[in-house]
């Protein structure tokens, strides 16, 4: 029997959610996720040393430009190290802004092209805030793909195909964290996962619509959760997990399948209805505001570092 990673691939493309360039050609991954957090523990790899030196360069004193210069020599480098895509992100503080987004949009892939980078092969990351999905629709129409991340619920998910998204990326394992902290005694596993069973909803409404829009479930906790959503479009995986996965010899079961049957695709939302219908899940609500915080957190954190190698 082979391991369940080997399984996984044959029903769903494996994608490697780190900025590990060993890890990642340890596991060959067809695509690469990144944001600001994981680019923050890459400042510490030693095969990171030369891109970080080469950013500092790049920008020339302005620190402004600090974080774009790096994020865009990483992808890059992803670029030469997996087949498929990379997933570069915008500047977090830029959630709520749709002008931001595009021009920070722009100036990555701008970058990617001057350092040769193939800009078809990247997807630029945003949050899956209204903003963040308007400046997605425009820059698809512009032929800059987008990957809506921090996605935790139905509403996001309807929005972002009505925008006509490359990949969406609902997390899983931050929404078991939050129902796992308001009901501790309980056990959620597999099918049971809150956090799954969203992925399943929205993956299976995808495919009755016909939607093009890729779903790629993220944020994993444990194998079990992926092993539920097996047959997804893309699973975005950590490098422990997909140790594990390799380790595992028992069968792989397919849980997700695309349907045949088709359904016209319900009208566009409002503004209104999206705002509405976010704020009266208050999971989706906490956990948005809650990553987009972090993501700044550790942007501001990595631009804090990058400054002090810049002075010395």
């Amino acid at each position: 029997m082979s391991s369940r990673l080997e399984q996984l691939r044959k029903m769903t493309v494996v994608v490697a959610d780190s900025g590990d360039f060993e890890a990642i050609r340890e596991f060959r991954p067809t695509d690469a996720t990144t944001n600001p957090s994981l680019l923050l523990q890459a400042l510490a790899l030693p095969h990171c040393q030369k891109m970080l030196n080469e950013a500092i360069t790049a920008a020339n004193g302005h620190s402004e430009h600090l974080y774009t210069a790096f994020a865009a020599r990483m992808a890059c480098q992803l670029l030469q190290t997996v087949p498929g895509y990379v997933s570069i992100e915008v500047d977090a503080r830029a959630s709520f802004d749709i002008r931001a987004s595009i021009l920070c949009a722009r100036d990555l892939i701008a970058q990617v092209e001057q350092l040769g980078g193939d800009r078809q092969r990247v997807l630029i990351k945003l949050a899956a805030t209204w903003e963040g999905i308007k400046a997605a629709e425009v820059l698809e129409r512009e032929g800059i793909a987008c990957n809506l991340t921090l996605l935790f619920s139905f509403v996001q998910a309807q929005a972002c195909a009505d925008a006509n998204v490359t990949l969406i990326s609902p997390f899983v394992g931050r929404i078991l964290d939050w129902h796992q902290a308001r009901e501790p005694e309980r056990t959620f596993n597999g099918e049971d996962d809150p956090g799954v069973l969203s992925v399943q909803q929205i993956y299976q409404h995808y495919k009755r619509h016909g939607y093009r829009t890729i779903v790629m479930g993220a944020s994993f906790r444990n194998s079990d959760e992926i092993a539920a959503l097996a047959g997804c479009d893309r699973l975005t995986i950590a490098p422990k997990l997909l140790a594990e996965l390799e380790q595992d010899q028992r069968p792989l079961p397919q849980k997700l399948h695309p349907t045949t049957e088709h359904q016209t695709a319900p009208s566009p939302m409002s503004e209104a209805c999206f705002r509405l219908a976010l704020n009266a899940d208050a999971m989706a609500t906490e956990k948005l505001a809650e990553g987009i915080r972090r993501f700044i957190a550790d942007l501001e954190q990595l631009e804090s570092q990058l400054a002090e190698r810049q002075a010395a």
